[in-house]
């Protein structure tokens, strides 16, 4: 016969024999005894029938490495690797010469003879003996309703009757079973002796609480059975795991998730826990806090801290009367005292972050500061204090010149009227710092263009607190290290900055479609803004397409900038426009549109004042069909609904802006409503 790991099965009574003569020791089926592969100090092995591999394995609750089938046994014995194709063939001719099975020829002896010499023990050497298959231990129940002494006695830990029944808990009057020799038994339940039964479909758990045999067994308990499993949600937030079914129930009875398995010292599966912790966001160990209790604890969380299982620690004294959450409840203690303990858990786990997080957290009691306007028009914020304001266009519009207007209101002498292009910008009697940064233009060009800004600012010379940076010989990397080291000087120098014009922030990057690189400047941007509390004003030089920014770079400042003003020609090439693309505060096609040109006169560009009401209404329908063929594009039909979350999202609008933009295209009939179907709109025929 071939000498293979079936065979060798087959011979054996499923590997029971082979179990049987390489351990020392006499031992039985289900029993604990020490592990004699190593100095084991407490019972926590066993040899157990394995129905799922139609085996018999070693299970050792101590140490999971050493469980195992009986190749497996015999391959620690021997140092040997199961994995390992060629010592596994070593371990098959071993247990076949140990036990004289005469599966193969005798080829191994001499080598198996060298292996034994190295076994860390001395077998004793038994001859085969075949034991049954473990069978169910027979039991039989009889039931009671509960009484009201023990309903009380539930009734202490906050266990009501109905708590008792949906997890399958009953009163027993009589229980009868066999004991491991096969004798029978029976308990009887009485006032002083209570019983109780936790039912399963394969087995009965018996509690006596008052009584010197506390827990008895019936029919064939899974090796992993868990307890409280099928009253779990299929998803929640906290998971307990506990010490016994008591504590289950006590959780269960006042709002908690719970589950035990067989005892504190039992193996708990990592299967099974991988699987919960998809389900619990939290998953903590809450077991006794006796020696114990506390040891398991530790042990297993250990284990399991893979999986983000926690532990939590009661404040009780760990007697008898005094050690798991059941008692807790006892003592007085309720579910807010609990969810105490577990916040003190989170708060020991998060203190850096919830420390960080303190000093940004929002005191209503001492509001913050409004933002002062930096720039505005009509009273609608554009640039604030702690924000960015985006301006840009393409080629030759005139951003630069539009951007040293701003520059130019904030370093006037106080009370000085000059032209600042249609916006008001605030002045700064406090002369705090004012700092402008050109990445793109020549030292030459920017000399002239901060001439015009003196000569539109109607002062002699520039202030003190006004500086300009010509920043086109540095790296890219330089130059943002550069804006950020010198605002801070100048932040303290100046008590604060009033304003901050970088003329070509995408000359900070890359590339303006480098999606990381365009988040960390914006970001970095923006919290800088936020630092110093002031106006940001960036520069892109970019053609935007409708009310929307190009590439990522654009994108993000789409989303974090205040307000973004987009300057463009007019359809006379001399005369430049400027539109609102983004107000956080309103409605961008609700802002008017600003126009100015070169006057040779003086020397700059002026105001020629906002355009007819008519051409903004014509804008304002232009934008709005180009998002409606964006929309319809996708999608022949949409409901009211979701054209509205459309329009928010193109436009980057609230949802009554949104609303009244819907207004708007149904009476240019930008969309209609469905002739077939008057719960969804269509483009309009005209669009």
């Amino acid at each position: 016969m071939v000498l293979s790991k079936e065979n060798i099965l087959r011979a054996t009574d499923k590997g029971m024999a082979v179990f049987r003569h390489f351990i020392p020791i006499p031992f039985q089926v289900g029993r604990n005894f020490l592990n004699p592969l190593y100095a084991d100090k407490n019972a926590s092995c066993n040899v157990f029938f394995d129905r799922r591999n139609d085996c018999y394995r070693m299970k050792d609750f101590g140490n999971d490495d050493y469980s195992g089938d009986c190749f497996a046994f015999v391959g620690k014995l021997c140092g040997l690797d199961c994995k390992n194709p060629v010592e596994f063939m070593q371990i098959l001719e071993k247990i076949n010469n140990e036990l004289h099975l005469g599966l193969a020829d005798n080829k191994g002896n001499k080598q198996t003879s060298n292996l034994s010499k190295r076994l860390p023990i001395s077998p004793v050497v038994t001859q085969p003996s075949f034991v049954p298959v473990k069978k169910a231990r027979p039991y039989n129940i009889i039931p009671k309703s509960f009484s009201q002494s023990e309903l009380a006695w539930w009734g202490q830990y906050g266990i009501t009757e109905k708590t008792l029944l949906s997890f399958q808990v009953t009163s027993l009057s009589r229980f009868e079973s066999e004991n491991r020799e096969g004798k029978p038994f029976y308990f009887l339940s009485s006032e002083k002796e209570p019983m109780y039964g936790y039912v399963s479909k394969q087995h009965i758990k018996v509690y006596r609480p008052m009584s010197e045999i506390r827990f008895v067994q019936g029919g064939n308990i899974p090796e992993h059975f868990c307890f409280g499993l099928e009253q779990l949600p299929t998803k929640g937030d906290l998971l307990f795991i506990t010490g016994g079914e008591k504590d289950v129930m006590a959780l269960a009875a006042h709002g908690f998730h719970a589950i035990c398995f067989n005892s504190e010292t039992s193996h708990i599966p990592t299967g099974m826990i991988h699987k919960l912790s998809y389900r619990f966001k939290h998953i903590v160990l809450l077991f006794d806090v006796d020696k114990t209790g506390l040891e398991s604890s530790e042990k297993q969380a250990q284990v399991l801290a893979v999986y983000g299982v926690k532990r939590l620690l009661l404040p009780l004294a760990g007697t008898k009367e005094e050690k798991d959450i059941a008692d807790f409840f006892r003592l007085g203690h309720t579910s807010d005292d609990l969810t105490g303990l577990f916040l003190h858990l989170l708060d020991t786990l998060y203190s850096e972050t919830m420390s960080a997080l303190k000093s940004c957290e929002v005191d209503f009691d001492n509001p913050p500061p409004v933002s002062q306007m930096i720039v505005s028009v009509n009273d609608v914020p554009l640039g604030t204090q702690g924000n960015l304001l985006c301006v840009t266009g393409g080629e030759g519009t005139g951003k630069s010149n539009y951007v040293t207007a701003l520059i130019a209101g904030a370093v006037r002498q106080q009370g000085t009227r000059i032209d600042t292009l249609g916006v008001t910008v605030n002045e700064n009697p406090r002369e705090k710092a004012v700092l402008f940064y050109d990445t793109e233009q020549s030292e030459v060009q920017l000399y002239k263009n901060i001439n015009n800004l003196l000569r539109r600012s109607k002062r002699l010379t520039l202030p003190d607190y006004f500086h300009a940076y010509c920043l086109t010989g540095m790296s890219r990397k330089e130059r943002l290290q550069a804006i950020v080291q010198s605002m801070d000087r100048f932040y303290y120098q100046y008590g604060g900055i009033q304003m901050v014009v970088i003329d070509g922030i995408a000359d900070l990057i890359k590339g303006a479609n480098d999606e990381a690189e365009s988040i960390a400047i914006v970001e970095e941007l923006y919290r800088l803004a936020g630092i110093y509390n002031t106006c940001i004003v960036t520069v892109l030089h970019f053609i935007p397409n409708g009310l929307k920014l190009r590439g990522h770079l654009g994108s993000e400042l789409q989303r974090k900038a205040a307000a973004i003003l987009s300057i463009e020609n007019d359809d006379d090439p001399a005369v430049s426009v400027v539109k609102a693309l983004k107000v956080r505060d309103g409605s961008p096609l609700d802002v008017p549109l600003m126009q100015f040109s070169w006057n040779k006169e003086s020397g700059m560009h002026t105001y020629l004042g906002e355009k007819p009401k008519e051409a903004g209404e014509k804008r304002k329908e232009t934008e709005l069909a180009a998002v409606a063929r964006d929309i319809f594009s996708k999608k022949l039909f949409v409901t009211y609904l979701e054209l509205c979350e459309h329009i928010q999202s193109a436009l980057d609008v609230k949802e009554r802006t949104a609303k009244n933009y819907i207004r708007f295209m149904r009476e240019k009939e930008i969309i209609i409503k469905d002739p077939s179907n008057p719960s969804y709109f269509i483009i309009g025929i005209t669009t």
